[in-house]
């Protein structure tokens, strides 16, 4: 383990690494890993690569825990990075590729994040673990816990899709309904923790899922080898796999294994709750919350993320963008992206397509650009999106 300490990503302060933590203690913003890269390089090496476990814990020395027996993993990460030719000459892209996070454990991204928040609780003496999540997190963390044998909290909107809340429940957590959104299930999380003691494992609330999510951009450089794409287009509620793969590219290239050129970041979110959209076309650093958020893609209605600011910097500094589509659109691009390339995709990542074709329509994707879209879960579970 080459960890060094935890850094606020907002006002730069450190925080010891070995106990838990949710977010700074000055600030109140996310607490970001740092590591010994150095050390790290001494044994994570391209070469050594070739010789690893197909999961994420191949990156071992880059990710937090320090004793083995403490990993919490269902086999997660490693998932394909599929050419898509068919859907590619519809668009009108050369390049074009989806990177399937359907095929992790639980059926979605969520996934990454959950096995090393979970390890790290685990290691760092946790037993009770509560997370507001509008489906897919809920369902990992109860499958993680579980694993670990900790107790896990759930609180859900009362309209999360049904099979979310039927895996949680089949997997011990305890789960509450609730009238609202995620933010009102993250309200009751924050109220009741302390008496209850339960640690939060909120997006972006302790410093470890964004880990997890990180190993997408190891992934993505490793797949092309060692290039990266000149675009990605990423389905955007809390953000933590954009902010993570960014994060992982800072980090492989102190490694020495990529350029300093970077893929323009474009950031999807759905016209009834685009917070990041907003901000970003009126030039602020903070979103506002959304007022009134609705869309059937349930993992893009946070109206209001904590790590926005991050969300918001990596698009800018990367020359990319923010684009919303509609719920009629997204629904629309699932039943294409199904037909040309066999993959019935979440809401999220279906999203991902009308807004590349709205990217290229206003020139800001080339035809002869690489270009990676992110399926972050298995549209088997939001059949209720689907019904005719």
């Amino acid at each position: 383990m080459n960890i060094t300490h935890l850094e606020c990503a907002a006002c730069g302060l450190v925080h010891g690494a070995q106990r838990l933590h949710n977010l700074c203690s000055r600030c109140g913003k996310p607490l970001l890993v740092r590591y010994d890269l150095k050390r790290a390089a001494r044994t994570l090496t391209k070469e050594s690569l070739l010789s690893r476990p197909a999961d994420l814990w191949r990156y071992r020395e880059v990710l937090p825990v320090r004793d083995e027996e403490n990993i919490v993993s269902l086999g997660e990460g490693w998932t394909p990075l599929l050419k898509a030719p068919r859907l590619g000459t519809e668009v009108g892209v050369k390049e074009l590729y989806i990177k399937d996070e359907s095929q992790n454990p639980t059926g979605s991204f969520k996934a990454r994040g959950m096995s090393a928040a979970v390890s790290m609780a685990k290691e760092l003496g946790a037993t009770r673990l509560a997370v507001p999540s509008a489906g897919n997190a809920a369902g990992a963390l109860a499958a993680y816990a579980a694993r670990a044998g900790l107790e896990a909290f759930i609180f859900m909107p009362r309209d999360t899709p049904r099979a979310n809340v039927v895996e949680c429940v089949e997997t011990g957590a305890h789960v509450t309904l609730m009238d609202g959104l995620i933010t009102d299930c993250g309200a009751e999380v924050g109220r009741r923790k302390e008496a209850e003691g339960w640690f939060d494992v909120s997006t972006l609330k302790e410093p470890y899922r964004v880990e997890g999510k990180k190993t997408l951009g190891y992934e993505l450089a490793e797949q092309l080898q060692w290039t990266l794409p000149d675009v990605i287009i990423y389905p955007t509620g809390g953000g933590t796999g954009l902010i993570g793969m960014w994060k992982a590219f800072d980090e492989m290239e102190q490694l020495g294994w990529i350029s300093a050129k970077r893929p323009r970041m474009v950031s999807v979110q759905a016209a009834g709750c685009a917070p990041i959209v907003r901000a970003f076309e009126e030039g602020k650093r903070f979103a506002d919350e959304f007022p009134d958020a609705a869309t059937t893609a349930s993992g893009l209605r946070v109206p209001r993320a904590i790590g926005d600011f991050l969300i918001l910097d990596a698009i800018r500094a990367s020359g990319g963008a923010a684009v919303a589509v509609t719920d009629e659109e997204l629904i629309k691009a699932a039943r294409e992206i199904g037909a040309a390339e066999g993959l019935f995709v979440a809401p999220e990542g279906a999203a991902c397509l009308p807004a590349l074709r709205k990217l290229l329509a206003e020139g800001l994707v080339k035809e002869s650009d690489r270009v990676v879209l992110f399926n972050t879960g298995a549209g088997v579970k939001y059949l209720e999106s689907y019904d005719e």
